[in-house]
């Protein structure tokens, strides 16, 4: 097994739980600024990420579930503008420190710092919603611990196309073995895999855990703390509760049964 020098990370749901209580709470605030009586409630919402980037989900909804709106003659910059509001509403939300790190996050990322593991970005999210959430969880300036930071529309095709990590490991102008993926959906699990990187690790939560993460290498409910252990939902045991760089060195890849 080759030795890891970057960990690759996904962000929604991944560096921190932002989905229900974030980008959710986001798009109902411009729904309602645009003077729009569309209601994304939390089960709807679940459903509505099965596609991933935040415009392709809006089109995604008014195909499958509001198709009895009148669309503007213009569709492609009534969902722009929908979306700019969207993000805007986000970043205030992530400026009032709505959405803590996941448990382990913080740990693990200061680690990687502290030994010369490179850190980067792989994400469908928007640049700018990265910045907010590292802004307002990290310490200032922290964006900068990632060298590089594939987001939004760098690539034409999201996850589950692999092109987001086959960019961001170009510009790192590193293999796929000598990677780790972090994620917390099938989706970005398909991405990572087909990009040709073996070794993944899955943190579910509660929109992602019964999705398919027969590629990944362990799937846990959280990267775990001291006082905090992981829990162990596929794959094998974890040396103590925790994902550190010591253990991503030493696992194996592929671990997790095929099965969900």
């Amino acid at each position: 097994m080759s030795v890891v020098e970057a960990l690759l990370f996904d962000v929604d749901g991944t560096l921190a739980d932002t989905e229900r209580d974030g980008h959710r709470v986001a798009f109902n605030r411009a729904f309602a600024d645009a003077g729009l009586d569309w209601d994304w409630t939390v089960e709807l919402y679940g459903r509505l990420l099965t596609v991933t980037g935040g415009k392709e989900r809006i089109r995604h909804y008014l195909d499958n579930y509001n198709r009895e709106f009148v669309r503007p003659d213009d569709l492609a910059g009534f969902i722009s503008e929908l979306h700019r509001a969207k993000t805007a509403h986000y970043t205030d939300l992530m400026a009032e420190g709505a959405i803590p790190l996941r448990p382990g996050v913080r740990r693990l990322i200061e680690q990687a710092r502290a030994t010369g593991v490179r850190l980067a970005i792989a994400t469908t999210t928007t640049p700018e919603n990265v910045n907010a959430l590292i802004g307002s969880t990290l310490p200032a300036g922290a964006i900068d611990w990632f060298e590089v930071i594939g987001a939004g529309d760098i690539v034409p095709a999201k996850k589950p196309a692999p092109d987001i990590y086959t960019w961001v490991m170009r510009e790192l102008s590193l293999a796929p073995a000598r990677v780790v993926a972090f994620e917390d959906s099938g989706h970005g699990v398909t991405s990572a895999a087909d990009a040709g990187i073996e070794r993944i690790v899955v943190t579910v939560n509660g929109y992602t855990a019964e999705q398919d993460f027969g590629r990944a290498s362990i799937v846990l409910d959280q990267l775990g703390e001291p006082d905090s252990p992981a829990q162990v939902l596929h794959g094998d045991a974890l040396e103590h509760g925790m994902v550190d760089l010591d253990w991503l060195q030493q696992m194996d890849a592929a671990a997790v049964a095929s099965e969900p």
